[in-house]
């Protein structure tokens, strides 16, 4: 069980950690040291993860310094304390298990963290942008950029050429947007570099030559995609004559070649380590039928790690028609996750979208007592237990189908109060709770379901309706 310990200024602590939490290890101490005034130092075992630690494995490598007052060890240790307390000959204290909660060590609480950096650069595309309207495009772009995107793509359609493209891409950069263009076409990928474009998808044996002569940024690609001696001939071409570049192998959907796709992304970056690179992450989003925010974070979980430093997105599949905002929130997990050698865990909830991260059940126990102790007819809906409940001074009704527990409630003699305006708010908030039910979400009532990054706030209903009530019959609803 994990203690808590008063820090005095003589204490001298040794926190024990595995490699990957290192850096925030010594962060989070190092934070604590200079609140609570005391020494520390921090004892790196030979081992990736500190979970896998043993108090066995730990007594072979254990070494404090001489001035230990206290060694913290991880809190999977918890069974262990004593005996490598007994070696050692220190107070051992047994910590949390995941480092970011050390502060409750010291009576203090988790230090959350901000969150704010990240080194991936998001690329959302406007699909078959010379279809619309020039404002209509702007507008786009617009909204994208406030969802987190960095560049915006204008998708070009490769039946027709698109004569007016300037007059598209200056629109958008003359709203301080940075803009790309994603066309093979050679005319459209000139004339939207002149008109402010600054990075061209994509290049490859057909147009590298026309490529010397744009000025900006191409992104390369191979000829087809497991063609990887027309990748290297491209990025040979392009780097003599001097044109900057990032590199995409293409990354392949499911049931295409998904699996050996994602192992050229590592062969480039081990290949060409000196090259930015990019990931066309809205092939395998679009094509595959499931809610896109656990892909993108996955698939940004693979870019942050090979350094791969920008995506690129769309939202034209109604499964993944927030994939931008997924975007934003997921490269900021990762970079945390990978730069500080902790699992993307308990970092920001907005990703948890069809069910909660963790729900406040009630037992069947204290739903009695909530019961028992009203006095006013304001009715109450809990759903716990797997069953809905309706409680108000007197009445307890529960049941799995929403429709059956309001007819339990007009069967009895006491519900004169239920009006139309009644009947509805009780029927919105028990469809929201039946949700809760399904999903295995938290219902509270009058607030809205947390549905992370797509959460709408919600006025008090109920609080609405009772004054509402109030003031037509100048009393409190029965």
């Amino acid at each position: 069980m994990q203690k808590t310990i008063q820090p005095k200024s003589e204490h001298h602590y040794h926190f024990v950690t595995g490699k990957l939490a290192e850096h925030l290890v010594r962060e989070t101490a190092q934070a604590l040291s200079k609140e609570h005034g005391f020494k520390y130092s921090i004892g790196v075992m030979p081992i990736t993860v500190a979970a896998l630690m043993t108090p066995r494995w730990l007594l072979r490598h254990l070494d404090p310094p001489t001035e230990t007052t206290h060694v913290i060890v991880p809190g999977y240790l918890d069974c262990g304390s004593d005996a490598l307390e007994e070696k050692v000959q220190i107070c051992v204290v047994c910590g949390p298990k995941d480092c970011r909660d050390l502060a409750e060590v010291f009576g203090g609480q988790r230090l959350e963290p901000a969150l704010t950096d990240y080194d991936i650069q998001i690329i959302a595309e406007i699909n078959h942008a010379p279809r619309m309207s020039r404002q209509d495009v702007v507008s786009r772009a617009i909204r994208l950029k406030a969802d987190g995107a960095d560049v915006i793509d204008f998708g070009c359609d490769p039946s027709n050429r698109c004569l007016a493209i300037g007059d598209y891409i200056a629109g958008i950069a003359d709203e301080g947007i940075r803009v790309s263009v994603d066309t093979s076409d050679a005319w459209e990928a000139s004339e939207a570099a002149r008109r402010g474009a600054s990075l061209v998808l994509s290049v490859n044996e057909s147009n590298r030559e026309h490529a010397v002569d744009w000025g900006v940024e191409v992104v390369v690609i191979p000829d087809q995609p497991s063609d990887k001696k027309s990748f290297e001939k491209t990025i040979d071409f392009l780097s003599k004559q001097g044109v900057p570049m990032r590199l995409d192998p293409i990354l392949e959907p499911i049931g295409s070649g998904f699996a050996a796709s994602l192992l050229r992304y590592a062969e480039t970056r081990r290949d060409y380590p000196e090259y930015e690179m990019m990931m066309g992450i809205g092939n395998l989003t679009e094509l595959t039928e499931v809610d896109s925010a656990g892909v993108n974070l996955l698939l940004l979980g693979i870019c942050q790690e090979l350094a791969i430093r920008s995506v690129l997105t769309t939202q034209v599949i109604n499964w993944a028609r927030s994939a931008v905002r997924e975007c934003d929130v997921a490269r900021r997990m990762v970079y945390f996750s990978i730069n500080n050698g902790v699992p993307p865990k308990h970092l920001l909830r907005e990703l948890v979208m069809l069910r909660d991260a963790k729900l406040r059940p009630f037992s069947l126990a204290a739903i009695e007592s909530i019961a028992t102790s009203l006095k006013d007819n304001h009715y109450r809906v809990l759903a716990d237990d797997h069953r809905l409940h309706l409680l108000s001074a007197g009445v307890h009704l529960s049941g799995e189908d929403p429709f059956a527990v309001f007819e339990q409630l007009l069967a009895r003699s006491e519900s004169d109060n239920v009006d139309a305006s009644h009947a509805f708010y009780l029927g919105y908030e028990m469809a929201k709770a039946t949700i809760a039910l399904q999903l295995g979400k938290q219902y509270d009532q009058d607030q809205a379901l947390d549905w992370g990054i797509l959460t709408k706030p919600e006025d008090l209903h109920r609080i609405k309706r009772s004054s509402h009530h109030r003031d037509r019959r100048g009393t409190e609803p029965r």
